[in-house]
């Protein structure tokens, strides 16, 4: 079996990268830009520093921010609405997932019209063209959706999330400049940063993990492990890392998947709208006791990359207890809650039940059983 790479076409890391995007436009001749942020970076100014960029150059624009923190179906349709009225030829897309979330189905719909159903879009669809050239500007270190293949859109009327896996929608650049994450408070860069863990976990211990992705995520637990912490104290040094960890977390699990902890949060999202990064952060340390028999040597190199010393003198039992431990540890220094008030008894069945459908249940090392799921679902209430 042949394991497949892709990877954005060109990105740019380092404080002040986004004063690239103008080259860039310039060099592809683009014409009009579909900025797509979120209503809040708009609000603060964020979304100000890609588009005062635009306004010195003289390069016309439009800003769309009809962009949920979880994106609806409605979202898209409202965006994909919106594209066609502004006379644009490329995307930026600034902010979070949200953001790159929503332009990326913008993007994939208005090249590929015959699936204007948002929902046709689950799983991988066979779409035919190369959706519509992003530029992707992150504001949060954790979804990584610059680099990947993935978007998530919101099913409100069916209470659900759906995974959308499809090359075609890689943005072509990605501008990941950790000043553009500086303003994120501490809850979500904790939050997003345990994210990003989470991506670089899974994508390590998911059935399709391979040599090369297995490089990509080692490096990414190391550099999230040491700078995460820095980051949610809003240190030079931890922005910059987290934005590099996150970054590289992407370019591994994007390529080969991830497992049930993402299954469950998204479910978790879609029911309650809990922040998806929440919801992950909390359940990364349950699902890895979950899975911890069906790893292999692996937990040895996650404690590793994590820290933990003396990994080589440890059992087996001892570095996947001690693996654990470090993911527990960072979780509750970062200030994440350990539990979910929102989750009630009578809604586990379905809880359980959308969560083995989830697209993303599938990489799991380890099968699991409805039971089993309401089981996770139960240590967070």
């Amino acid at each position: 079996m042949a394991n497949r790479i892709s990877l954005n076409p060109t990105s740019y890391h380092g404080a002040g990268a986004i004063a690239e995007i103008v080259p860039e436009v310039k060099a592809h001749g683009f014409k009009k830009a579909f900025v797509a942020s979120d209503p809040d970076l708009v609000k603060f100014g964020v979304t100000a520093k890609v588009t005062d960029l635009l306004d010195k150059e003289g390069l016309p624009y439009q800003v769309y921010s009809d962009i949920k923190p979880n994106p609806t179906i409605q979202n898209v349709q409202h965006g994909v609405e919106a594209f066609k009225e502004s006379g644009a030829d490329y995307i930026i897309a600034v902010g979070g997932g949200s953001s790159m979330d929503t332009s990326k189905a913008i993007g994939i719909i208005i090249t590929n019209p015959e699936f204007a159903d948002v929902r046709s879009l689950e799983g991988v669809a066979p779409t035919k063209n190369p959706c519509v050239p992003i530029i992707a500007v992150p504001t949060t270190a954790g979804t990584a959706a610059e680099v990947t293949i993935n978007y998530v859109i919101t099913d409100v009327e069916k209470e659900r999330k759906f995974v959308c896996v499809d090359t075609h929608d890689m943005p072509i650049i990605a501008i990941v400049d950790p000043e553009m994450m500086a303003s994120m408070p501490k809850g979500l860069t904790a939050a997003t940063g345990m994210d990003a863990l989470t991506h670089a976990i899974e994508g390590y211990t998911t059935k399709a993990a391979w040599e090369m992705t297995d490089m990509f995520h080692l490096e990414a637990i190391r550099l999230i492990s040491k700078y995460l912490r820095g980051a949610v104290a809003n240190t030079k040094e931890g922005r910059e890392g987290m934005a590099l960890g996150q970054y590289i977390a992407g370019m591994g699990f994007s390529n080969v998947g991830l497992g049930i902890d993402h299954s469950m949060a998204h479910t978790l999202s879609a029911h309650y709208d809990t922040p998806h990064g929440m919801a992950c952060a909390q359940l990364l340390p349950i699902v890895m006791e979950f899975n911890r028999d069906y790893t292999g040597e692996k937990y040895r190199e996650i404690a590793r990359a994590m820290g933990v010393k003396g990994v080589d003198d440890m059992t087996q039992e001892e570095y996947r207890d001690a693996a654990i431990a470090a993911v527990r540890q960072l979780s509750q220094d970062v200030g994440i809650p350990q539990k979910n008030d929102r989750i009630r008894e009578e809604d586990l069945d379905q809880l359980a039940s959308d969560a083995l459908k989830d697209a993303c249940y599938p990489g799991n090392p380890r099968e699991a059983d409805k039971e089993q799921v309401i089981a996770m679902f139960r240590q967070l209430m």
